[in-house]
């Protein structure tokens, strides 16, 4: 099943544009997992799913100031999404010579083209998955590692997908060391999802297509929730709000005027 949106000739008044420069998907890579740790998540007699979270003290009031921020937008006003961006340091997700901008509301470059985004877009993105603990959530696009951070704060079952096989690895010796341990990823094309680990009750895509790939549509889950840009490539896109009911039917919502880098790969063709 392939779902295509038109995004040509939409018009948008009255939104300012964010532009956003997120990480491309590219073809021509292996597959390699590199990240797995499904031992320790456990569930309680009470079917309470339990993780560890890792604690930070370093730079608490920077990420209070930009839970501030974001709060003041009035757009984010789930409290847990919120504590997950108050809980991550961000600044260890970023290059050396960017720590003194991590808590700025902007997005930083962290090499090979890529951008991590700004704080307000991934908690946005976020908050638009409704995730509950125990949910299954497969992110496109790894980049830093930090947008997976956040997400595991919300699920212990956290699977993200990264093309560029030296930020892949970099994220997943990141997460080892910092103790983000329940996050699991890999190396490969994330139009075709991660199909040994579906049905995911939500995806998140972090580059524009001009559909909705197909392979990902089927790994939602029945109820289950996905955000995405779509558009054509260098030109303004939408965040789409995807919904498949429980009898399959494709529900989708114009979200946000965005602008986004393409996916490209099997997604071009």
């Amino acid at each position: 099943m392939k779902v295509k949106i038109a995004a040509s000739g939409l018009v948008l008044f009255g939104i300012c544009l964010l532009y956003i420069v997120i990480k491309p998907l590219q073809s021509g890579t292996q597959t390699a997992l590199i990240g797995s740790h499904p031992d320790l998540i456990s569930v309680s007699q009470q079917d309470t799913v339990k993780w560890n979270r890792p604690r930070f003290s370093e730079r608490k009031d920077d990420r209070e100031e930009l839970v501030r921020e974001i709060r003041s937008r009035g757009e984010i006003d789930d409290p847990e999404v919120l504590d997950a961006i108050r809980h991550v340091p961000r600044h260890l997700f970023v290059p050396e010579n960017f720590r003194n901008q991590a808590y700025e509301n902007n997005p930083l470059p962290i090499g090979h083209g890529q951008t991590i985004s700004q704080p307000f877009v991934v908690a946005f993105m976020t908050q638009m998955l409704n995730l509950k603990p125990g949910d299954k959530v497969l992110e496109i696009g790894t980049g830093s590692g930090y947008h997976s951070a956040v997400l595991s704060e919300l699920t212990p079952h956290v699977f993200s997908i990264e093309i560029i096989r030296e930020l892949g690895e970099a994220a997943s010796r990141l997460y080892d060391e910092l103790g983000y341990n329940t996050i699991r990823t890999k190396i490969d094309d994330g139009y075709f999802g991660w199909e040994e680990h579906a049905p995911f009750d939500a995806i998140i895509v972090t580059a524009a297509a001009g559909h909705i790939p197909s392979p990902l549509m089927e790994q939602l889950k029945p109820g289950g929730i996905m955000a995405i840009p779509i558009g054509d490539p260098y030109q303004a896109q939408v965040l789409m709000k995807v919904e498949k009911n429980k009898k399959g039917k494709i529900r989708t919502e114009r979200i946000l005027p965005v602008r986004f880098v393409p996916m490209t790969g099997e997604a071009q063709n």
